[in-house]
């Protein structure tokens, strides 16, 4: 379930309160005459079944609330009723398979940025898989594959290929090159002046014969790309972290960028050119594979979704998004 909470302007509350009543998906609808303050109007709570929450979105936006109001959304992490049961029976599906393509829109936008964040983290994990192409550790390859937060510049590109959002596209390629290019030069810095100290030299690259899954992209790294893609984006759309970091462990980017600055810094050529391949790959079967998911899943949704009427006394402002 998920609970929504709407500020009306007063003269718009009652077809609001008729909108939710009339849809089978909501439940525990409560109104506050003159409760909100900034914006000032009146307080609107429900909870709507998740496989239920595009319909509700489409109407509250169709009667002008985005503009006017505000509309605000949180996941329901429990709910003991009666009610919350029967309307996610009357929603057709499962709400793990509902994609909520208005929070699948914000979520996008806010991974096309490039924060400190977002730099640290893969500058973190960077470093850490550069430590185990060199030790060699597998352990230490795969806490960096969980430690890196590229996938959501990833997504960001997914979602803007579908709705041919091309600022979006361009700023979230933007953060991948910014991101790897800065991650890339803290580790090769790093590396010269560990080089420098005497504590690692060419050789180590030699002998890690059992790295070379960083270094040879082959048809099983753009197929596990491809794997891993769709179900990066399926975790996403249906709020499941924890697969998420699967995804993360089953892709080699952010090993495949720690032996870039490794092979730079010890001067293997030959490590570079291959770990760049690997990276090359592994994005772009990602980003295929998600955006070819997310085209699916709207499909799916455009023939198999729950509708609502939109509404009648009151002209939608602006354009409505479609998915």
């Amino acid at each position: 379930m998920l609970h929504v909470r709407v500020v009306s302007p007063a003269d718009r509350t009652g077809e609001v309160e008729e909108a939710l009543l009339d849809c089978p998906a909501v439940t525990n609808v409560a109104v506050l005459p003159g409760a909100a303050r900034r914006p000032s109007g009146d307080l609107v709570l429900c909870d709507v079944a998740r496989e239920g929450a595009n319909a509700v979105l489409d109407t509250l936006r169709g009667l002008g609330l985005e503009e006017n109001g505000s509309i605000a959304v949180e996941r329901v992490d429990l709910s003991v009723s009666r009610g919350a049961e029967e309307a996610q029976r009357a929603a057709p599906g499962y709400g793990d398979d509902a994609v909520i393509w208005e929070e699948l829109d914000r979520r996008t936008i806010e991974e096309t940025r490039v924060t400190w964040a977002y730099l640290a983290f893969l500058a973190i994990a960077t470093q850490i898989a550069a430590i185990g192409v060199l030790v060699p550790s597998t352990i230490l390859i795969v806490g960096a594959m969980v430690l890196g937060p590229e996938f959501g510049a990833v997504s960001a590109i997914c979602f803007g290929l579908l709705r041919r959002d091309w600022p979006r596209i361009a700023a979230a390629a933007r953060t991948l090159v910014i991101g790897f290019a800065a991650a890339i030069a803290v580790t090769f810095l790093c590396a010269i002046v560990s080089r420098w100290l005497g504590w690692i030299d060419p050789s180590w690259l030699d002998l890690n014969k059992e790295m070379e899954f960083i270094v040879k992209p082959d048809r099983w790294s753009f197929i596990v790309a491809l794997l891993a893609g769709t179900a990066g984006v399926l975790s996403i759309t249906a709020g499941r972290s924890s697969a998420l970091v699967g995804v993360f462990i089953s892709v080699t980017t952010v090993p495949a960028a720690g032996n870039i600055a490794v092979g730079l810094a010890l001067s293997h050529l030959g490590e570079v050119w291959g770990s760049l391949a690997q990276l090359g790959v592994n994005l772009a079967g990602m980003i295929l594979a998600g955006t070819a998911t997310l085209a699916v899943q709207r499909v799916a949704w455009r023939k198999y979704g729950f509708r609502l009427p939109g509404p009648t006394r009151r002209s939608v402002t602006g354009p409505r998004r479609e998915p």
